[in-house]
């Protein structure tokens, strides 16, 4: 399972930076809901033949491109993606990925840079984030505005950080260690996420505010309505995304 101990080459790094803090919203769907999304050369990856979508936000920081170019104004930033789970088989080895339906970032510039390198499918809208310690306590959440209207997540967890059980829904949702974007040409492209495994921490209340049918239509704004079948804060780390390649 690759993660940031691995050996890779700085002219490899397209973008280095921090995520922390992230709020993890799961929630089981059918698998037919997910048929249109999923890349070429990739199938849909499950859980204890679970298939899962989540809503994920989170805090991007120290952001540089290449490993070492810093953006004015663009180093520090939210984002909040909805992603689901898939994988792909290459010669002997299996690479665990995810999918991104939608990503939103709060400036042009970002969406843009990753719309043109990846495929991704980014959106800018204005955000603000709010990320609480209080005792054992941590209270995070990420809002965006659309139409006028403030939309988000939350999620609250009184209970200390732990390390994700081997085999255990918690890793199976953080660690996944590849992207793949489907190209306007239907082909695909992979790249690879390189990060230490996260601590998380268990929530006692978490879901989503406002109408999220603008952005995922209407039956994944159905679905996160509903009471999340899993929730977690995880602390996050430094991560490096390297430069994609078209696999199919």
């Amino acid at each position: 399972m690759p993660h940031a101990s691995q050996p890779f080459q700085n002219k490899n790094v397209f973008l280095s930076a921090e995520w922390r803090d992230l709020v993890m919203l799961n929630y089981e769907v059918s698998p037919r809901l997910l048929q249109p999304y999923i890349p070429r050369g990739t199938e849909l990856d499950s859980f204890e033949s679970k298939t899962f979508v989540s809503l994920v936000g989170f805090r991007f920081l120290n952001t540089k491109l290449f490993g070492i170019l810093p953006i004015p104004f663009h180093t520090d930033f939210n984002e909040v993606n909805l992603r689901f789970y898939v994988r792909r088989h290459e010669g002997g080895t299996t690479k665990r990925g995810v999918v991104f339906i939608r990503e939103i970032v709060p400036r042009r510039a970002i969406a843009l840079v990753a719309r043109l390198a990846y495929g991704e499918n980014y959106v800018a809208l204005p955000m603000k984030h709010k990320v609480s310690v209080h005792g054992a306590t941590v209270t995070a959440g990420y809002q965006w505005q659309l139409n006028g209207q403030w939309c988000g997540l939350h999620a609250e967890a009184p209970e200390p950080s732990i390390q994700p059980e081997e085999g255990s829904l918690e890793q199976f949702i953080t660690e996944h260690y590849w992207g793949y974007a489907a190209q306007r040409d239907g082909r695909c492209k992979e790249y690879h996420v390189v990060h230490v495994p996260w601590r998380v921490w268990a929530t006692t209340s978490a879901g989503v505010d406002g109408d999220s049918n603008v952005l995922y239509g209407p039956e994944f704004s159905r679905i996160l309505k509903g009471r999340p079948d899993s929730a977690f804060i995880a602390d996050g780390s430094p991560v490096r995304v390297l430069h994609g390649a078209r696999v199919s």
